[in-house]
Parts: C-alpha cells; sequence; structure tokens
C-alpha cells in the first residue's frame, strides 16, 4: 500500500558505459575528450549498481554527455522500455499550454476547485511556477483540457514525445497517467536534447519559460533542469513507477539523465532523485 510520502511535504550487468564516437576520431582510434572531462579522469567504466543496492531500488538510469557524445547507464534493457511518463509530461504540457495560449504566463493563477486532492499542497489556487514544481495533477488536467485533444494531439506528435499517442479525447486529460501515452528512458533523454537545443515546435519565448521553470538548483558551479514523476501516485492498484529526468549545465557542457524505478515503498520517491545526484557525483559532475 502506497502512503502520500514524508518527502512530498517537507541486472547490475547494465551498469557499463556506452561510448558513441565521433566519426572522425574513432577511425583514427582516438577518443574525444574535453578539458573539463580529462581534469576529472573519469574511469573507463563506470558501475553506478552499487547506489541502486545501497537504496534498495530496482531501475535504471541513463546520463548522456553531449560533449562527447557518450552515454553512461546501468539497466540498458530498462532504458528501452516503454512506460508512461507521469509528471515528467509536465515539461511537454507546460510549452504546449503556454505555445497555445490556453494559460497567459507562469505567474497566471488557475483557481482551485475547492475538492480535497491526496497532496494537502495541491489544495489552493496555484500557478505554472508553483503547481510544476509540487506535480499539481489538477493544475495541468485543466490546462490539457483547455487545449483539447486535436491540438494535443497535434503537438505531442510534432515535439515527437514517446510513442505520441494520446488516446482518445476522452482520455485528454489523464493520458500521461493512466493512458496510453509511453516513453522510455532513452526517448526522454532525446526528447530533453532537443529541447535544450530549441529544437522543438515551439516559440524562442515559450521555450526559455519552459526551461526556467525547470530549474530546481543553481550553484556558482552547475544548474540542474529537472522533473519527477510518479506514475500510479494514489492509485495502489496500479504499476507503482517513479521518474526523474533532467539535464545538469556545467562549464560548457551538459549532461542529460533520465532515472526510472520501481516504487515499492515511501522511500522510494526520495530516491529518485538521490540515485540520479550519487551517480551524477560519481561522474564528478555536482
Amino acid at each position: 500500500m502506497i502512503c502520500v510520502p514524508k518527502w512530498f511535504g517537507g541486472l547490475v550487468a547494465g551498469s557499463v558505459m556506452t561510448i558513441v564516437a565521433q566519426p572522425a576520431l574513432a577511425e583514427a582510434g582516438v577518443q574525444p575528450v574535453t578539458p573539463l572531462l580529462a581534469q576529472q579522469e573519469v574511469p573507463a567504466q563506470v558501475d553506478f549498481a552499487p547506489h541502486f543496492q545501497d537504496l534498495g531500488i530496482e531501475g535504471s538510469i541513463i546520463i548522456y554527455d553531449l560533449n562527447l557524445n557518450q552515454t553512461y547507464q546501468h539497466n540498458s534493457e530498462r532504458n528501452s522500455t516503454p512506460y508512461l511518463p507521469g509528471s515528467t509530461f509536465k515539461i511537454l504540457n507546460s510549452l504546449i499550454s503556454l505555445e497555445a495560449g490556453v494559460i497567459d504566463n507562469d505567474l497566471a493563477i488557475l483557481t482551485w476547485d475547492g475538492v480535497e486532492r491526496i497532496v494537502p499542497a495541491w489544495n489552493r489556487d496555484l500557478n505554472m511556477r508553483t503547481a510544476f514544481p509540487l506535480s499539481a495533477v489538477w493544475f495541468y488536467q485543466v490546462l490539457a483540457r483547455r487545449v483539447g485533444h486535436d491540438r494535443m494531439q497535434q503537438s505531442v506528435a510534432e515535439a515527437g514525445y514517446g510513442n505520441q499517442d494520446i488516446g482518445s479525447a476522452e482520455d485528454i486529460d489523464t493520458f500521461w497517467l493512466t493512458g496510453d501515452l509511453r516513453t522510455t528512458p532513452e526517448e526522454q533523454i532525446d526528447f530533453l536534447r532537443r529541447l535544450y537545443n530549441d529544437d522543438v515546435p515551439f516559440s524562442e519565448d515559450v521555450i526559455a519559460l519552459g526551461k526556467d521553470i525547470m530549474i530546481v538548483e543553481q550553484t556558482p558551479d552547475y544548474t540542474i533542469r529537472a522533473k519527477t514523476g510518479w506514475v500510479g501516485f494514489g492509485e495502489p492498484d496500479q504499476e507503482q513507477i517513479g521518474w526523474y529526468v533532467g539535464y545538469v549545465e556545467q562549464a560548457d557542457n551538459v549532461y542529460f539523465f533520465a532515472t526510472n524505478i520501481d516504487i515499492r515503498d515511501e522511500d522510494d520517491p526520495a530516491a529518485r532523485v538521490e540515485v540520479t545526484r550519487r551517480c551524477l557525483e560519481t561522474l564528478q559532475l555536482l
């Protein structure tokens, strides 16, 4: 039985590094190296499995180094397995809603309907700045209904998100939670890469605002933009899957990540972020 966790209020063989070398360098037998990674002396193989074992979780992670075109991962089979995106879809939902003009901006208020929901912090008026980090389901359901089925389907397809299947019109406010939409961790990385490169079908202002809303941590050394997701939250009879996707901007490079785990007890939701941070720390990125 999954309860509201305290964090809301307040195979091993897959643990290898996959290298995709740049063609010219590969032919010369030379691996591309940036000054940053050369200084860090990242080992030839990186094993993330101990982090999953220490936290007692089952799942996968994939981290992609943009400059080196290099992938580090744990549990490669799971990284190519499709899952419901849960609240990670709020990244794209925000962009679509802003582009469609169904909400004026990130500070525009949606009035709470008075229905008491499972997370107390959801039970109030919200704007995108507050709803996004809180994963307020009702807020994004309102936006999805305002966008409408046809426009939403077209936008999801144009963005090349997952299997691009949002189901029928009746699924307009649930398709990312219980519907037909599926995405793999690898596809999450692909979408995030295109978002970072502004290669998604939205205006410059909307993309910039969407990226800004995603910021979860900024230090003098790095910036993390990310979103959690929990498939099956509040539905104990549904498969419980946790997501944490995003990217780290550090120096002159970007590192994209997608973490996907089974949620089996109240400690596991927090482990989505913790295991990700440990893996990033292994690469000396935090």
